[in-house]
């Protein structure tokens, strides 16, 4: 939804805006072309390999960009290392990117056979291995169904349980087959318009890298730093996100911080889905800084 995000922006030449979640540098780009001359853009991501490739993309912009590895929710602290104490928009791109899904030695996609990993920040202690194969039954079972809402998670649970006691559960690949195979076979096609597999590593993802914990953090403390009449914009990829991001706006409306701007959440046009197919579940919400 790049488009509809730019316009939202109001973008100008002179403003300082931060990217939160930079990826390969898609928005970022469009962003600058938008605020230069004399605009920042202050550019985020946990994921350091992102930040390289979104450092090469944007090389030719200079100063102009500024790039930090580290978590948005700590956006406020990285922001007064520069000096800045508020900002003329903020754009939040939920997810992860089809960079990181192809890169099968991240671990992200049921797709590729790779090591059990899905750390966002390869520095992090805990990666999906850790989890699959330490967790309890029980644990198990409550994370996929409160991060991936998957309602087979306590067949899943059980059966990740029995395979591991043979041996440890060590790639995307054999993760995903005994989750195919946890599902009666007559609701594994029928009932799943998505592979069977994409809640289940949706829900260990989001676990590892703690997403849901730090993204009502990180939309408080955007609202802060935003100048008058700036703008927030997030676009989420599934339900648990935007939930989230729907309660934040409307807490800080009733505290009289923002105004929503999109009272329901816009969606892709037909067009951009049947060109990006991994668009079709996204949602934009946009609150404006009174």
């Amino acid at each position: 939804m790049l488009k509809e995000a730019l316009d939202y922006l109001n973008l100008s030449p002179g403003k300082v805006i931060v990217d939160a979640t930079i990826g390969t540098g898609g928005h970022a780009q469009a962003i600058l072309e938008k605020i230069l001359p004399a605009g920042r853009l202050i550019a985020i991501d946990r994921d350091q390999e992102s930040l390289l490739v979104s450092g090469q993309r944007l090389k030719d912009f200079g100063d102009s960009c500024v790039f930090i590895h580290g978590n948005f929710t700590d956006m406020d602290t990285m922001l007064k290392d520069f000096n800045i104490k508020e900002v003329d928009g903020i754009l939040f791109d939920l997810g992860i990117s089809s960079y990181q899904l192809q890169d099968a030695e991240r671990g992200f996609s049921f797709r590729y056979e790779g090591p059990l990993d899905m750390r966002l920040d390869r520095k992090s202690y805990i990666c999906a291995f850790d989890l699959i194969n330490n967790l309890t039954e029980e644990e198990i079972s409550a994370l996929l169904w409160n991060f991936g809402e998957e309602r087979w998670h306590n067949r899943i649970a059980r059966h990740l349980v029995e395979e591991r006691q043979r041996q440890p559960i060590l790639t995307t690949t054999e993760l995903a087959d005994i989750v195919v195979r946890s599902i009666p076979s007559r609701y594994r096609h029928r009932h799943y318009r998505i592979h069977p597999a994409t809640r289940t590593f949706q829900a260990v993802r989001i676990a590892v890298n703690r997403e849901l914990e730090t993204l009502e953090s990180a939309i408080n403390k955007a609202i802060a730093i935003l100048a008058k009449n700036a703008r927030l914009c997030v676009i989420s990829f599934h339900s648990l996100e935007d939930r989230i991001v729907k309660f934040s706006f409307r807490r800080a409306s009733a505290e009289g911080l923002i105004k929503i701007i999109t009272p329901k959440p816009l969606t892709p046009q037909r067009a951009e889905v049947e060109a990006n197919l991994s668009s079709r579940s996204s949602k934009l919400r946009v609150a404006q800084r009174l």
